[in-house]
């Protein structure tokens, strides 16, 4: 895969720059409201996930004060499938249009670090940190199976290194996948969690995410066991952010939940005008000027 510059559109002219000295300072302020939100009842920072400029600026102007990416939504939006499918190039560009047009702290997804070696890995951090981000999602799992724990930590210490060399503290957020597809009996799968989310913490991730761990007393059990900052997934059906708040959960992501809504209500648009024949399923809520003073602010 390409890196350099060239896994950066125009990245000697700036196009994606930020001051790093306040970069450095959003990071740093990130993780601190990491560790501020975790335990004693504190209520959990919830980031939802967006995929473009537009997502974001609509998440942002609700009151989020904080953001993630979305793999799936960033893939599909560029046209390709979720699973390190879209080119390296274009997810550096799509982060950096959403961090420009967000305002707010951006954490993004970057799937297994589309490396092959953690060296790859580092290289691909330190363009994705290029664009502004305050952190990255790094995951554990490979083509359905999980990579071995020593592998997955060396990933992240080279993340780690490389955000060390760019001087901006990122948070990184490592995903362990073992829960993911319901494949390991669960007591099982929480002694692997832990195993795992304590190398990569020793291997300098900042918070650990047990994505599809769902029951309430198990994801306590999990806080307990991890000394660190822990991610959920907010998904239907599960306890709100102040009960997980009090459950210990640090940080609440949404994952493609978002995007899939957003999907859907676009499909029924489609199929109402299709089958109604007139016009009005296109009454709308937002304006073309409300629409504009979204990213006329941003100018």
């Amino acid at each position: 895969r390409e890196t350099g510059d060239r896994a950066r559109p125009n990245a000697r002219r700036g196009e994606f720059a930020m001051n790093t000295t306040r970069q450095a300072e959003i990071a740093a302020a990130f993780r601190a409201r990491h560790h501020a939100a975790r335990g004693n009842g504190a209520r959990p920072l919830v980031l939802p996930n967006v995929w473009d400029a537009m997502s974001a600026r609509l998440f942002a102007g609700a009151g989020f004060d904080a953001l993630a990416t979305t793999s799936g939504g960033v893939a599909w939006a560029l046209g390709h499938p979720d699973g390190e499918a879209a080119p390296w190039p274009e997810v550096v560009a799509a982060t950096a249009r959403i961090v420009r047009a967000a305002g707010v702290p951006v954490s993004a997804d970057i799937e297994a670090g589309y490396g092959a070696t953690p060296e790859e890995v580092g290289a691909h951090v330190a363009e994705i940190i290029a664009t502004g981000v305050a952190g990255i999602n790094l995951e554990d799992g490979h083509k359905g199976a999980l990579r071995a724990t020593d592998d997955a930590a060396a990933r992240i210490a080279a993340a780690r290194a490389a955000a060390d060399a760019s001087g901006v503290p990122i948070v990184i957020n490592a995903r362990c996948d073992v829960f993911l597809h319901g494949k390991t009996p669960a007591a099982e799968a929480h002694a692997i969690a832990v195993e795992r989310g304590r190398a990569y913490l020793a291997a300098g991730a900042d918070c650990v995410y047990p994505i599809g761990l769902r029951a309430p007393d198990a994801i306590a059990a999990f806080v307990r066991a991890i000394d660190a900052p822990v991610n959920v997934t907010g998904r239907p059906g599960m306890p709100d952010a102040a009960a997980l708040g009090r459950a210990g959960v640090a940080r609440i992501t949404l994952a493609t939940l978002p995007a899939l809504v957003t999907m859907a209500a676009i499909r029924q648009l489609a199929t109402d005008l299709r089958a109604q024949g007139g016009f009005d399923p296109l009454a709308a809520t937002i304006t073309h000027p409300d629409a504009q003073a979204l990213f006329q602010a941003k100018r």
